[in-house]
């Protein structure tokens, strides 16, 4: 299946060619999201805030990543996602287990911040497993998370909404 939208050639942004050169290898949620050049530039500063490094450890915020992405059934975002998840301690029993929503094996705070991620996901609300957070997590912390549930649905959407699929 083509993409829904035509995909831009990083030799007519350079800022696309750079992102590119850096990953060395090509984007094509990087290259639809070109279609907005200037959405690009915000994006990708903006996305680092929130997955990078902050109060939350990575494993967390790879697990909320990975919940809401299979969630979604994004294929290019649990594709390129898998490396840093696996980079961040989760296992292929893990990664499974996320899956299949069989979250028995994870501690009490990562099952919180799963099952938040996956009910905010498909609710837009999480009525119902945003207290667990307060037990386990500050209000900074909370925001955090949620911020990464957010950025995942966002890119899971897109990528979604625009036919963008995992480079074989």
């Amino acid at each position: 299946m083509h993409p829904a939208v035509k995909l831009i050639d990083p030799a007519h942004n350079e800022f696309l060619a750079s992102l590119e050169a850096r990953a060395k290898h090509p984007n094509p949620f990087f290259r639809a999201m070109a279609n907005r050049p200037e959405t690009l530039k915000n994006f990708v500063p903006f996305y680092s805030s929130v997955v990078g490094p902050g109060s939350v450890e990575r494993r967390i915020k790879s697990l909320v990543y990975m919940a809401c992405s299979y969630a979604n059934e994004c294929a290019f975002c649990i594709s390129a996602n898998t490396a840093g998840a696996k980079k961040a301690g989760i296992t292929e029993d893990e990664m499974r287990a996320i899956q299949t929503e069989q979250d028995q094996d994870f501690n009490e705070p990562e099952r919180a911040a799963i099952r938040y991620a996956r009910e905010l996901t498909r609710t837009a609300d999480a009525e119902e497993t945003r207290a667990a957070l307060t037990e386990h997590f500050s209000s900074e912390q909370i925001v955090e998370i949620t911020l990464v549930a957010a950025i995942s649905n966002f890119t899971n959407r897109f990528n979604n909404g625009l036919r963008i699929e995992p480079e074989d």
